[in-house]
């Protein structure tokens, strides 16, 4: 299945930091009845981007010039997606923004791709095991979508290992910062559409080549 990405300027001043699921359920929120794409369930092909900012480390981040909501979906739906959101106005637990000037673009292929936010069922979530079953969940993901790579947890800015959690209804959900290694173009193009683990309409799962720049928090 071919993807295609779609990236839309944004009009606004702030966010809540952890907006993943605030910005699915925006999108949830919209008439969707009338956009009849390819993917009746909406989880299962699309896949959607934290939006970067300048973070206040109050739990807001601020947005700039580089500022993008970001989605990904199956060419044949990428026009109605493209023509739908436009101008689209989304309130984020207060904070409205407005998704301007949208572009289409192809994913480019790159022999290292980053995610932000990864995550997985753990039965254990335990500080010394649970890198291990997560590293192991990481590697058969991989293997389930027949890529080739070497994933590795991230490190956050203190040296430390890069755990992170979305907030859904009121509950933390934990993951990790990935780096997969080591990909040829086509794994690499592969793992941008398909991205690893779950909540990927949330913002998790999305990878990008580490040249990007993403100051979300």
């Amino acid at each position: 299945m071919e993807f295609l990405e779609i990236q839309f300027s944004l009009r606004g001043k702030t966010l809540p930091a952890d907006h993943g699921y605030a910005l699915y359920s925006a999108i949830k929120n919209i008439d969707l009845e009338k956009l009849k794409t390819s993917d009746n369930n909406f989880n299962q092909t699309i896949s959607i981007s934290s939006i970067s900012g300048i973070p206040d480390k109050k739990g807001v981040i601020y947005l700039n010039q580089e500022s993008r909501f970001r989605l990904r979906c199956p060419a044949e739906d990428a026009n109605k997606w493209y023509r739908y959101l436009q101008n689209q106005v989304l309130d984020l637990r207060g904070h409205l923004i407005r998704l301007i000037k949208p572009q289409l673009t192809i994913p480019q292929s790159s022999k290292t791709l980053k995610s932000r936010l990864v995550t997985f069922k753990l039965e254990d979530w335990n500080s010394n095991s649970a890198p291990t079953y997560f590293l192991q969940s990481c590697q058969k993901a991989l293997s389930d979508l027949e890529i080739k790579g070497t994933p590795f947890i991230d490190s956050n800015e203190e040296g430390d290992l890069a755990l992170r959690a979305l907030k859904i209804k009121g509950r933390n959900c934990l993951g990790y910062g990935v780096i997969v290694e080591d990909l040829n173009d086509d794994d690499s193009l592969k793992l941008q559409c398909y991205g690893l683990g779950g909540r990927k309409h949330f913002g998790c799962g999305w990878f990008y080549p580490t040249k990007e720049v993403n100051n979300a928090t």
